[in-house]
């Protein structure tokens, strides 16, 4: 049986129905609480809506911003854990309006699978061909194509059929390769979160059958930890800790990504560009010491040796990863200003900032079709491809290989807002 959490996020055109999708997924997996669906009734039947179940405005499980609201629409990332019989969730409800692309790409950038819901009335939209880009960029492990209001087609098993191969001819040639494609309802929760009576010609799984039954990516990258804060003992101990023992403590303190440390381990540490080797002498946690830590967890790790290591340097037990001044990234623009050569930036990559410039503009992305097209710079959701060249060397690792090694920030260095964010992964047909 499956237990393990699963990360999911939606996306979609505006109006395709994403909202009142996660709704009914959460309303019939009876993951809303007796106490949200009394005051989900009551807003309903204020907008119009019926108070029987079949009636409820599902969409407002997740639009809970009051501009939201009022204007029907996402605006924000939001939210939301449940549980089945089998399995955990965290799903991300991303917002489909093209201003706020940026959202998906931090709604997606976490996810092992991602729910892409196309109306059945219009098929696939340049909206949805730029969801589906993003989440190829991010590599996001696992596609479900939700093709919904099949109940406004009355069940058109032929208008589905080219919906389902357009949508898998364009996984294929983004290198997406599990790509599952449903028929469903939302608003009348066909094949939801129970099979549809509408659609005898479907065989497949349901929604949440399907998500069940996924199984998230292991990490296939080295045990990394980006020192983010190095710890030394501060004023009284707490009783019953031995002071001598405390004295020379020098913990490294961050969060374990993509493997396991354990004591004993031999690690090297990436400090201005140059690897020096020395073992884990003791590793402690917020619940106290343990001799093994598991991936996700903050830990703070002492070593054998002294050595001279400061926040934004990294551990590393296993390969130690290429540390590189000039590197190709892939990258979406989150910000209203212009990126182009030459322009100074911050680049953050793990704990660690430093300064950096454009060296080029690779080209940009063509939605349309996914080309490749010459540009000066890219705008605000652009998809395209630079060459960032840093004035400290960066442990990069490829994104495929490490969601924490693959991806940084650019921030402006005078605003301090975040300008794009960005993969390191070699060249890819869709980008």
């Amino acid at each position: 049986m499956t237990t393990t959490l699963l990360r999911i996020a939606t996306a979609g055109s505006v109006d395709d129905g994403k909202s009142t999708l996660v709704g009914r997924l959460l309303h019939d997996a009876k993951a809303i609480l007796a106490d949200s669906l009394d005051d989900l009734a009551r807003t309903s039947a204020e907008r119009g809506f019926g108070g029987a179940a079949g009636t409820l405005d599902l969409a407002l499980v997740t639009d809970g911003l009051r501009a939201e609201r009022e204007q029907g629409i996402t605006i924000d990332v939001a939210y939301r854990y449940f549980s089945t019989g089998k399995r955990s969730f965290i799903l991300a409800d991303c917002p489909g309006h093209v201003q706020y692309t940026r959202n998906t790409v931090t709604g997606a950038s976490t996810a092992d699978a991602a729910i892409v819901l196309v109306d059945a009335r219009h098929g696939v939209l340049e909206q949805t061909r730029r969801h589906l880009g993003v989440l190829a960029l991010l590599r996001v492990p696992q596609l479900v194509i939700a093709v919904n209001k099949m109940d406004l087609i009355d069940w058109d098993e032929e208008a589905f059929s080219k919906i389902e191969a357009e949508v898998l001819a364009l996984a294929e040639q983004l290198g997406v390769q599990a790509t599952t494609v449903i028929p469903v309802s939302a608003l009348q929760g066909d094949n939801v979160v129970e099979p549809s009576a509408s659609a005898d010609w479907y065989a497949g799984p349901t929604l949440l059958g399907l998500l069940e039954d996924l199984e998230p990516a292991l990490p296939k990258g080295t045990a990394r930890l980006d020192v983010q804060y190095v710890l030394r003992p501060q004023g009284a101990l707490a009783p019953g800790l031995d002071p001598e023992a405390f004295r020379d403590y020098r913990g490294y303190a961050g969060t374990l990504v993509d493997g396991t440390l354990n004591v004993g381990d031999q690690v090297q540490v990436l400090s201005n560009g140059q690897p020096l080797v020395t073992r884990i002498k003791s590793i402690s946690t917020p619940a106290g010491s343990t001799a093994r830590a598991q991936p996700g967890g903050a830990i703070a790790v002492e070593l054998e040796d002294e050595l001279d290591i400061a926040r934004g340097d990294t551990l590393v037990a296993g390969e130690l990863p290429e540390a590189q001044r000039e590197f190709q990234a892939n990258i979406c623009v989150l910000d209203p200003v212009r990126l182009g050569k030459g322009q100074r930036v911050l680049v953050k990559h793990g704990t660690k900032i430093a300064a950096a410039k454009l060296a080029d503009i690779n080209y940009v992305i063509d939605i349309a079709d996914y080309s490749q097209l010459p540009a000066d710079s890219l705008g605000l959701n652009d998809l395209g491809r630079i060459t960032l060249r840093s004035s400290a060397a960066v442990a990069i690792e490829q994104y495929s290989t490490s969601r924490t090694g693959g991806s940084f920030l650019l921030i402006d260095p005078a605003t301090g807002r975040t300008l794009a964010a960005g993969i390191i992964e070699a060249e890819h047909a869709a980008a």
